[in-house]
């Protein structure tokens, strides 16, 4: 039977261990702290995700795919303050050691930090129900950091990649919708291993001006920008992002996955009129689609809340009841 400590050591500690030659860890796993210094001129971007078995994933998921998630949804908040990874820690609780579990799980979160140079510095386990805990450390100069309070009048808003594929991929679980085999595995793909944008928030440095991740929606997500900025917002539900396989669901399915569906995981961010050519090569330079879905405008007085005007392609304006996803309260 697997001890603690033989199950770090065998699972992760070894592979820990395999620093590249630019590393800034000075000291890593094996001792009471890690020791890790930024590049010279550059500032930590540190943060915290956790993910629960029956919240944020189902007991059934593919090990690799959860070793996969768990770090990437760390790193996408990295990409949106334009950060590049440097390190990680893992905290986790496990019902039981179960070694082909372990060995498929710490192969997707090896997998993940060995693509974007992020080494595991530490971390912890224990026995207990199903759940991950990472941060991630990066560095930026905190000069061209990428923050929710900058957005300003007149940016245009955009979007990286597709929306709602995933919050479809939920709903087919749950037995909400139905879809072709095929789309189905497009939508448990979103679902299961969403890509970090982490080179798009690198060359998005002094062209965007506000930015975040798309994790629990873009209704409530992109509210978090205009409250960090005190800003309204116009939005465009047809100029949404949206995969082929998610174009053929209903309409209103279509809305609700990519309005407020929540685990995109995608960027968005703002950005002024005169960036978009500059913002449309980086996108070809880097085979991310990028796409203007709406803009920033001004608060009508310094009492109004911000707020989002949600309008269809010819101009109409919707009146849409969406929120974000709710950690306390899911969907």
């Amino acid at each position: 039977m697997l001890s603690e400590f033989s199950l770090i050591d065998r699972f992760f500690a070894r592979r820990a261990s395999r620093a590249r030659a630019d590393s800034t860890v000075a000291l890593g796993i094996g001792d009471d702290c890690a020791l890790l210094a930024p590049p010279a001129g550059e500032t930590l971007a540190i943060s915290t995700d956790m993910l629960v078995e029956g919240r944020h994933f189902f007991a059934d998921v593919d090990p690799y795919a959860l070793g996969h998630k768990a770090l990437a949804v760390n790193l996408s908040d990295l990409a949106a303050m334009g950060a590049q990874p440097q390190a990680f820690t893992l905290a986790f609780s496990l019902p039981r050691a179960d070694e082909a579990w372990l060995a498929a799980f710490s192969d997707g979160l090896f997998d993940m930090a060995e693509r974007f140079g992020c080494e595991l510095i530490g971390g912890d386990t224990t026995g207990g129900p199903l759940n991950l805990c990472i941060t991630v450390f990066g560095s930026v100069p905190a000069q061209v950091a990428l923050r929710r309070d900058a957005a300003k009048p007149g940016d245009d808003i955009w979007i990286s990649g597709t929306l709602g594929d995933a919050r479809a991929g939920l709903g087919v679980q749950r037995n909400e919708w139905t879809a072709s085999a095929a789309d189905t595995a497009t939508f448990r793909r979103a679902l299961e291993r969403p890509e970090p944008r982490i080179a798009l928030g690198v060359e998005l440095r002094g062209l965007a001006h506000a930015a975040l991740d798309l994790s629990d929606g873009l209704a409530g997500d992109l509210l978090h920008i205009l409250e960090r900025s005190q800003m309204n917002a116009t939005v465009d539900v047809d100029a949404l992002p949206r995969s082929a396989a998610l174009a053929r669901l209903p309409r209103d399915v279509q809305l609700r996955c990519t309005a407020a569906g929540g685990d995109d995981y995608e960027l968005c961010f703002t950005a002024p009129a005169t960036a978009r050519a500059a913002i449309e090569k980086v996108g070809d330079k880097l085979a991310v689609p990028v796409t203007r879905i709406g803009t920033i405008g001004a608060l009508e007085s310094a009492a109004a809340a911000p707020a989002i005007a949600w309008h269809d392609a010819s101009g109409t304006p919707l009146t849409l009841t969406l929120q974000g996803f709710d950690h306390f309260h899911a969907d």
